[in-house]
């Protein structure tokens, strides 16, 4: 028995635990190094295995009057209570790692988001600058075509052309477009 220690047995001290809390600090002293080497290879967080000894001794200082010495040592009782407190930290542990990975994924749509809505804003800054490149009678025919939805037919009675000059001048005004819009991807890449 090391200096320090009172010899009685473990249920002799709990017992006397049990109406003496200051006795409850032998027991402690006796098998608090075993408790935290066993808490510690399970959960190999020195921090965390620190935490979690001492939970295991203040639930048994707490339920101490209802400990019933069965003949096995009283380790057993403690190394049982240290097992339940391990397994609810894992469990904790992984449900904080998954509402972490939760909240990453949240995070990484909003970003997604903001990134599409910005990109969908500078497309459109782009389109609308291409327009703008465009003569006056190319933009008219742009709007009246694809913002009116008029047919080509229409939109050459309109501007005084037939409806084969205004599918050809909507052909190469698209083409146009298309490559306007190229350079400018081009110079952002």
């Amino acid at each position: 028995m090391e200096a320090g220690f009172r010899a009685e047995p473990d249920g002799a001290l709990a017992a006397e635990a049990t109406e003496q809390a200051s006795t409850f600090s032998d027991l402690y002293e006796r098998h608090v190094d075993r408790v935290f080497s066993y808490v510690f290879t399970r959960i190999g967080d020195r921090a965390e295995a620190e935490d979690v000894t001492a939970r295991v001794f203040l639930q048994a200082l707490t339920h101490l009057p209802g400990y019933r010495d069965r003949g096995l040592p009283l380790s057993s009782w403690l190394f049982r209570i240290a097992h339940n407190l391990v397994a609810n930290w894992h469990r904790e542990r992984a449900r904080r790692q998954a509402a972490l990975g939760e909240l990453l994924r949240q995070e990484l749509d909003r970003a997604a988001e903001r990134f599409e809505a910005l990109s969908r804003h500078e497309s459109v800054v782009q389109l609308r600058a291409a327009l703008e490149a465009l003569p006056r009678e190319r933009q008219r025919l742009i709007a009246l075509k694809f913002a009116e939805g008029l047919p080509n037919a229409e939109i050459g009675r309109l501007m005084g052309r037939s409806e084969g000059a205004i599918k050809a001048l909507l052909h190469r005004t698209v083409a146009t477009l298309r490559r306007a819009l190229g350079t400018m991807d081009d110079a952002l890449a």
